[in-house]
């Protein structure tokens, strides 16, 4: 885990008045730089999307059946978050998807101020859909904005379906729940759907739950059809002045900052 975050702050002796005043200035700063990436993404129209999961769960092998399904016309590129090597980075690439890598070295999560360092590898004026892969972690990445205006979170078969219960700060963020390498159902009969979708609905959250298998093609179809509804919403609310703000975990904020975590799921 990381220092940027606090989170490997483990000990009550450590989280002093000291501690906590300085994790809040960081999260401040974050959320001020989100705000302005918010900006820089809506002045060119461009939808974002923020893709979270725990390392392995396939959101590199989800953006790779996205290039293969992706309507004619849309531009899409990706921002790739990993502690180290530009491996996904260029399997998105030899996808047909332009791609950024970020290597944060010890850092658990991306921040608002590493996307701002990304964007002027890419042509916003030439983009539809911008992804941001996040690094592989079930927890510090909901509490960070990076200016997006959708959290899709992956959960797949083999992580086990009460994931939900256990993550809860992840998957209220979510604005998307994929539950992912649904080909493996028939040699994963402990993982049901239906007891991952109760343990989501346990948490008071909106989100959407849709079943996809990046290798067989399964459920790519409903995902694509629900990022071209994401984008037309986006889009509209630009017209009228609104800007779009994903799910924020408040209380996966609060755990950065004290020691204390609210039990309130938080709004828009």
């Amino acid at each position: 885990m990381c220092q940027t975050c606090g989170c490997a702050n483990t000990t009550g002796e450590t989280r002093d008045s000291r501690t906590v005043e300085v994790m809040a200035g960081l999260l401040s700063a974050n959320d001020a730089q989100a705000a302005r990436n918010r900006h820089v993404f809506g002045r060119h129209g461009l939808l974002v999307i923020n893709l979270m999961s725990s390392p392995g769960a396939g959101k590199t092998s989800l953006l790779e059946a996205t290039a293969r399904q992706l309507p004619a016309g849309l531009r899409v590129a990706v921002i790739e978050g990993d502690l180290a090597t530009e491996n996904d980075a260029e399997r998105v690439r030899r996808a047909g998807l332009r791609a950024v890598q970020i290597t944060t070295g010890s850092a658990c999560h991306l921040d608002a101020a590493m996307i701002a360092a990304a964007l002027p590898q890419l042509d916003l004026h030439d983009l539809d859909v911008l992804f941001i892969e996040n690094v592989g972690n079930l927890v510090c990445p909901a509490s960070f904005d990076l200016g997006q205006h959708f959290n899709v979170t992956l959960l797949s078969l083999p992580e086990g379906d009460d994931k939900p219960a256990k993550y809860p700060v992840m998957f209220r963020a979510a604005d998307l729940v994929l539950l992912t390498k649904i080909d493996l159902a028939p040699h994963l009969p402990d993982f049901r759907p239906d007891r991952a979708r109760d343990y989501l609905q346990q948490l008071a959250t909106e989100a959407q739950c849709t079943e996809l298998s990046a290798q067989s093609g399964a459920g790519i179809d409903d995902w694509i059809a629900w990022l071209a509804a994401a984008r037309d919403s986006y889009r509209h609310e630009l017209q009228h002045g609104h800007n779009r703000r994903p799910h924020l975990a408040s209380e996966g904020q609060l755990l950065h900052a004290t020691d204390n975590v609210s039990d309130t799921p938080d709004g828009r």
